[in-house]
């Protein structure tokens, strides 16, 4: 599976622009069509992939296009435009690239199967009465075998490698499995009423061998699943995505309103164009449009200044925290301004816009659900008490990974047949 030739891969912004503008633009000619028939994305994805989108991020000097953070959340904010089902599908594959990119030489292996055009997907949450993994990595006189169920795997329809978390003894793995690998199981049964072609399903790994060197990395139950900086990587995927639909919604309503010829409460024939309340609600579309993306940008400048330390295993980063916090400041604005824009859409059309043709309603609710991944509610919270306290964001989350790894501790003999 190769990838095409990208022509300089100089990464310069506009080089890249121009590579992915055709790619892009072919996305967004069936994106109504696949929501029609909830058609999954796949041709549409290796179509990307090909382009060499997937490594994006990988360094130059290992085969990557060596874009920065803000380069690619740039392209991402477009792609969302086009269809925003798949930065989500790609968000995995990504955060997996960033977290190769701190470990050096280890990660060469990798960025040449990414290079080749492999898509990493996700297989992490998991359906209990509390948060824990119940998926687990033991060693078996044969090796290691990885047994759970996942939930909400993200991309991973799509993917040719896994990413999971599993508990192994007093530990939590990091590991990569392949997707056709002998036990594991797909299944399509995402039945959200937004972001319908993400391939966020269930995930089932029955008794599945897992070669050592495709256990990537464990931690203590006490360490966060992610980083600060990847905290804020993975709200970013969110955000500019949101962004981008809102350009659509700009974009879908320049396209219904500028050819029609009526006009509501005014007889006869009337370019709608020329309606001052038309014009005043498309005016309004603009400028949430340019808000979002404004934000967005702000939030990669501020992962950009950290990203060095980042990459140093920095974990106590000021900058890091900045990131993170400004991040979740931009969570709050960009999610009622994506929302609100979807909503004015209709304000243009009358009932002619909720046609099932237009697929119009998809913006809505692609981002309310995509809203609806991380508790804003919650993060308003702890914004309001860092302001205040100065807690550390996360803190609960801390505290509780804390208390339970406190009640889960194992024996003896349990932490025998583990990673130790």
């Amino acid at each position: 599976m190769g990838t095409e030739h990208f022509p300089a891969a100089s990464g310069s912004a506009d080089t890249l622009d121009a590579h992915f503008a055709p790619v892009f633009e072919k996305i967004a000619a069936g994106a109504v069509a696949r929501e029609q028939k909830r058609e999954l994305a796949r041709d549409a994805v290796r179509g990307l992939l090909g382009a060499g989108f997937g490594r994006l991020r990988v360094p130059r000097e290992a085969g990557g296009l060596g874009a920065s953070l803000k380069e690619s959340f740039t392209l991402l904010r477009t792609l969302a435009a086009a269809d925003s089902n798949i930065p989500q599908i790609v968000r995995a594959h990504f955060a997996f690239v960033e977290g190769r990119r701190q470990q050096g030489q280890a990660s060469e292996r990798w960025f040449g199967i990414i290079n080749d055009g492999a898509l990493f997907g996700a297989a992490m949450a998991e359906r209990s009465d509390e948060t824990n993994v119940s998926t687990t990595l033991l060693r078996q006189p044969d090796g290691w075998r990885l047994n759970g169920t996942k939930y909400y795997s993200t991309g991973t329809l799509y993917a040719d490698w896994i990413i999971v978390w599993a508990a192994s003894a007093d530990q939590r793995a990091h590991v990569v499995v392949r997707s056709d690998a002998p036990g594991v199981s797909r299944v399509d049964d995402w039945d959200g009423f937004g972001q319908r072609l993400t391939g966020s399903g269930t995930t089932v790994f029955d008794n599945v061998a897992i070669p050592e060197d495709q256990i990537i990395s464990s931690k203590a139950l006490t360490d966060l699943p992610a980083q600060s900086f990847l905290g804020a990587y993975y709200q970013q995927f969110h955000l500019a995505t949101l962004a981008g639909i809102t350009q659509a919604v700009l974009r879908d309503a320049l396209e219904f309103v500028r050819p029609r010829t009526r006009v509501f409460g005014v007889p006869g024939k009337v370019a709608q164009r020329e309606d001052p309340v038309v014009q005043g609600v498309v005016g309004r579309m603009s400028a949430l449009a340019f808000s979002t993306a404004a934000l967005v940008d702000r939030v990669s400048d501020a992962l950009t200044e950290a990203e060095p330390d980042w990459v140093a295993g920095d974990r106590g980063s000021a900058r890091i925290e900045a990131a993170q916090e400004i991040a979740f400041q931009a969570q709050q604005i960009v999610i009622e301004q994506a929302l609100e824009a979807a909503t004015l859409l209709f304000e243009v059309g009358g009932a002619s816009a909720t046609s099932e043709k237009r697929r119009l309603d998809r913006h809505w609710r692609n981002a309310r659900v995509l809203a609806s991944h991380n508790p804003a509610a919650q993060r308003l919270r702890e914004l309001g008490d860092l302001a205040l306290n100065g807690t550390p964001l996360w803190t609960p989350y801390r505290e509780g990974l804390l208390r339970q790894a406190q009640a889960q501790a194992p024996t003896h003999a349990e932490v025998q047949v583990g990673l130790a």
